[in-house]
C-alpha cells in the first residue's frame, strides 16, 4: 500500500488580514487624515498637561526646600527656649547689684554671656524673642494668661510678661505668655449737647 498524501498548505494564523485592516482602517483618506489628527492633539494634550505637572513639581520641591533651609532648625530651636528661659531665671533670681563677693559677680558675668550668645545665634538664624510689654494684646503671637484691674493703660495692653515668645522669620515658635490690662467702663464720649441754661 502506498499512502501518498498530499502535503498541507502552512496555516495562517493571522487569519485575513486585509480584511481585520479594511474593518479597523477609516475607509477615506480625509477620514483617516482626521483620525491621525484627533491622535496627534490628543498626545499633544497629555504632552502638555505632564509638561505643567512636572514644572508645578518642581516649583513645589524648591518652595519646600526654600522652607526647610528656612524654617528646617525650627524645632531644634524650640528645644532650645527652655536653655534661654533658664538662664534668665538665673540671671532674675540674683540681681548683679545684689552679689557681694567676685566669685558671685563673675558667675552672673558668665551666665550673662552665655544668654547673650545664645540670643545672638538664635537672631543670626531669624529666631527673635517676642517682649510685648506695652504693646497692644494680638492673639496671633500673644497668649492671654489673666488680667490686671487698674493699671492705667488701655484695655487690651500687655501689661505683664510671663514667658517672652519667639518667631522664626514670620511664624510664631512659641506665643509670649501675657498678663493684659483689663478694660473698666468705657469713658463717657460727649453728645454734644449744651444742658447749661
Amino acid at each position: 500500500m502506498n499512502d501518498e498524501r498530499e502535503p498541507l498548505a502552512p496555516a495562517n494564523d493571522f487569519g485575513n488580514d486585509t480584511d481585520a485592516e479594511a474593518d479597523a482602517a477609516p475607509a477615506s483618506p480625509e477620514e483617516r487624515a482626521a483620525a491621525l489628527e484627533a491622535e496627534l492633539a490628543d498626545a499633544q494634550d497629555r504632552l502638555l498637561r505632564a509638561l505643567a505637572e512636572t514644572e508645578n513639581v518642581r516649583r513645589r520641591a524648591q518652595r519646600e526646600r526654600a522652607d526647610a533651609e528656612k524654617y528646617g532648625f525650627a524645632k531644634f530651636a524650640g528645644d532650645l527656649l527652655s536653655v534661654a528661659d533658664n538662664l534668665r531665671r538665673a540671671l532674675d533670681s540674683l540681681p548683679e547689684a545684689e552679689a557681694r563677693d567676685d566669685r558671685t559677680k563673675s558667675l552672673l558675668a558668665g551666665v550673662e554671656a552665655t544668654e547673650r550668645e545664645l540670643l545672638a545665634a538664635f537672631e543670626r538664624h531669624g529666631l527673635k524673642r517676642v517682649d510685648p510689654r506695652g504693646e497692644r494684646f494680638d492673639h496671633n503671637f500673644h497668649q492671654a494668661v489673666f488680667e490686671v484691674e487698674n493699671t492705667g493703660r488701655p484695655a487690651g495692653t500687655v501689661v505683664e510678661v510671663l514667658q517672652p515668645g519667639y518667631v522664626v522669620h514670620d511664624r510664631l515658635l512659641r506665643p509670649a505668655m501675657v498678663g493684659v490690662a483689663k478694660g473698666g467702663a468705657p469713658a463717657a464720649e460727649p453728645d454734644g449737647t449744651d444742658d447749661g441754661a
